[in-house]
């Protein structure tokens, strides 16, 4: 297992442009969870988590430490959009590896706006 990790590792060394991705797409969500860990602040308010037309109230209030688990969803999305990306480069070739590192990316972005956007409604001004 820990040789197949090291032989991955060396053939993504060898592709500069998707190892900058990785690099990029690991400090987005590392920086990204320092931003929620220094926003985040403790509140009686409940923020809107989620709509339904299905249900009574239509929508769904949590806590405030819900934020946090943005910062897990980026964490998660980093971890497993870099392994496939060096798994597709090695199995299918560069244009889809870069493809996917690309997405993860950009879904590491739409969570930081929404959590920004969230923050900038439920803080107090």
């Amino acid at each position: 297992m820990l040789d197949t990790i090291k032989q991955s590792f060396k053939e993504l060394i060898t592709n500069r442009y998707l190892t900058v991705l990785t690099a990029v797409t690991v400090l987005l969500a590392l920086s990204f969870v320092t931003y929620i860990l220094l926003n985040v602040r403790p509140s009686e308010l409940q923020l809107v988590t989620h709509y339904t037309a299905y249900g009574v109230t239509h929508l769904y209030r949590d806590q405030w430490y819900y934020l946090f688990t943005f910062g897990a969803l980026a964490l998660l999305v980093a971890f497993i959009h870099v392994a496939l990306s060096i798994k597709l480069f090695i199995t299918k070739g560069h244009p889809l590896a870069i493809m996917f590192a690309w997405m993860g990316i950009g879904v590491i972005l739409f969570a930081w706006v929404t959590a920004a956007s969230i923050i900038n409604v439920w803080s107090p001004v």
